[in-house]
């Protein structure tokens, strides 16, 4: 599991790098984002990843990496957005919202070992597809969750579905980027 946390932070510090860099270019306008907005961007993103495996090609030259990369920044996001709750206005600075960046990340990777532990890292027999329908379906949840003004009788809350989707979306970049270098061997 050492190299399963090696792996998710060099994948967390790529995304980090996007997200610093889109803070300088657009600021903190995300933070007016309703958190159903954030699904859709999510959802969009899940879905094209499917399109894209089913159909077998794709017309747009964006990788499903980057694709992925964007999923796991909307989370840490939509997790923002649950905590401090939407803005009016970008209220954040770069540097405080790089502290929430990774106050969520850090969440994340630990939730991350505690279900490899139980679950003996199971998601790396997965393939790239079955990870694309967790997440989609993860989304399916969230929006009824939404619709039921974030109400739940027996299954977890939003913020824990936005935490497994942005694990899913590391699991699936780390075994993109192993089959990459087994390609390259």
């Amino acid at each position: 599991m050492e190299k399963t946390s090696q792996q998710f932070d060099s994948i967390i510090l790529t995304c980090k790098r996007l997200f610093k860099n889109k803070m300088l270019d657009y600021g903190a306008a995300w933070r007016i984002l309703r958190l159903p907005s954030l699904t859709d961007q999510v959802y969009i993103k899940a879905n094209r990843i499917r399109t894209i495996q089913e159909k077998g090609e794709q017309k747009v030259q964006e990788n499903i990496e980057g694709e992925f990369t964007a999923i796991i920044n909307y989370s840490i996001m939509a997790l923002i957005q649950l905590e401090k709750g939407v803005a009016e206005q970008p209220d954040l600075n770069i540097e405080e919202a790089s502290e929430l960046f990774d106050k969520k990340a850090a969440e994340a990777k630990n939730l991350m070992n505690d279900k490899n532990h139980d679950y003996g890292e199971a998601w790396r027999d997965l393939r790239i597809s079955s990870i694309t329908d967790l997440i989609l379906q993860k989304l399916l949840r969230i929006k009824q969750i939404e619709d039921n003004k974030g109400k739940t009788l027996v299954s977890e809350g939003l913020d824990a579905n936005y935490y497994d989707i942005l694990n899913y979306a590391v699991f699936a970049l780390i075994l993109l980027q192993e089959k990459s270098q087994k390609t390259i061997l």
